[in-house]
């Protein structure tokens, strides 16, 4: 799933952006409030982790202006400030979910799944199609039960997948969701992820299949 930061304090930017990216996430990073509101304007995310600390503006007015432009994407804020009231007006704004600062990463991660799982209308951890089970939290794969072993970008190109059972996903969509603004994408590699997972799920696990000039979709075995 791809995520956006909006944080200013760049080693704590690199460090989220290290530890979920380890975890499957696609992470891009922003510092300023104006450079959020344009990133959303064009690139879709699924969730965007919001410093309220920004240097160019307040983050709640980031959220207000979001939420005015019917941005739809979760927004998980994150502050030093602990007062209820900061967090009672981050929330009325539009926020679905606040962290202080200090933070675990391992809950900052926990919360963004959530965030995810809810917005796409799948609160259960564990997506299941067929014989094949993909558990969220802990992103384990199983088919017939026995563990298959997948890496960073199959795991990605297969939750979205499994995410839309028996629907056409588009490469236009997989790309988005899979690679960060800092990847360099070569041409093939989302059919090579595509085939890698392919061989894996044979033979008895869901077909990818290619809907030419389309993208593809995850058909249940």
């Amino acid at each position: 799933m791809r995520i956006l930061i909006v944080e200013d304090d760049r080693s704590l930017a690199r460090g989220m952006e290290a530890s979920m990216g380890s975890s499957g996430f696609a992470m891009d990073f922003v510092s300023t409030g104006e450079e959020a509101i344009e990133v959303l304007a064009n690139e879709p995310y699924n969730l965007v982790i919001l410093d309220l600390g920004l240097p160019d503006m307040d983050g709640l007015e980031v959220l207000s202006t979001l939420r005015r432009r019917e941005v739809q994407t979760p927004i998980l804020i994150l502050t030093a400030r602990d007062a209820v009231n900061d967090r009672i007006e981050g929330l009325d704004r539009g926020a679905d979910d606040y962290l202080s600062k200090p933070f675990h990463p391992r809950e900052l991660e926990s919360r963004a799944r959530a965030l995810i799982r809810r917005s796409l209308g799948t609160p259960d951890p564990v997506l299941r199609v067929g014989c094949l089970s993909f558990d969220r939290s802990t992103r384990t794969v199983q088919l017939d039960r026995s563990v298959v072993d997948l890496r960073r970008r199959e795991l990605a190109v297969l939750e979205t997948l499994m995410g839309r059972p028996g629907k056409v996903v588009t490469r236009e969509c997989l790309t988005a969701e899979v690679f960060n603004f800092a990847d360099a994408v070569a041409p093939n590699a989302l059919d090579v992820y595509v085939g890698r997972l392919r061989r894996k799920l044979m033979p008895h696990g869901p077909v990818i299949r290619t809907v030419r000039g389309l993208g593809y979709v995850l058909e249940g075995s």
